[in-house]
């Protein structure tokens, strides 16, 4: 764990708050990081998961993801293992391979937490999806081609788009 100049300011079972001259910010603690993957089925439809995020009282699309070394027993798990770990979670797709493309701040100003992007390679359904016992996941397969549409319709429902996924749009439409 790095350590932080600062005053703790209160910790619960997942998150920590911190002052540092200052500036509040959470940090994630018992995980090594995050991970979310960009995943593109050979018909080229990206796939995406929709889930109730109580933070925000709302349904939010967002890409496949999930947390690195949360499991005991599994502390120091490798980054792309996580990714292969949590894309069939979420989604029912296997993948052949991770391809990491970048880690980056989550968000800067609130979190001291990292994001790492995988793309998956060699996609084949394996299962339904839908995350652990804990989650309610609802699994989309969008066209490339009309993603930016139906992510309109979903906005015009109220269904809330996490903006990362724009990003990995951006960087789907590289290869």
């Amino acid at each position: 764990m790095k350590k932080h100049k600062g005053d703790l300011l209160g910790e619960g079972k997942y998150l920590r708050l911190w002052n540092r001259g200052g500036w509040e910010y959470v940090e994630r603690h018992n995980v090594r990081g995050i991970v979310a993957v960009i995943a593109i089925t050979n018909d080229r439809r990206i796939l995406l998961v929709e889930q109730l995020r109580p933070a925000l009282d709302a349904r939010v699309i967002e890409l496949p993801a999930g947390l690195v070394g949360d499991h005991p027993g599994q502390e120091q798990e490798d980054f792309a293992l996580a990714a292969q770990r949590e894309l069939p979670e979420e989604t029912g797709y296997g993948a052949t391979r991770m391809e990491l493309i970048f880690d980056g701040p989550l968000s800067s100003g609130l979190t001291s937490a990292h994001m790492t992007y995988y793309r998956a390679h060699g996609l084949k359904q394996v299962d339904a999806g839908g995350g652990d016992e804990t989650e309610d996941i609802v699994v989309h397969a969008i066209p490339l081609t009309e993603v930016d549409a139906w992510l309109a319709a979903q906005r015009a429902r109220g269904i809330l788009v996490d903006p990362r996924l724009y990003v990995a749009l951006y960087l789907a439409t590289r290869d």
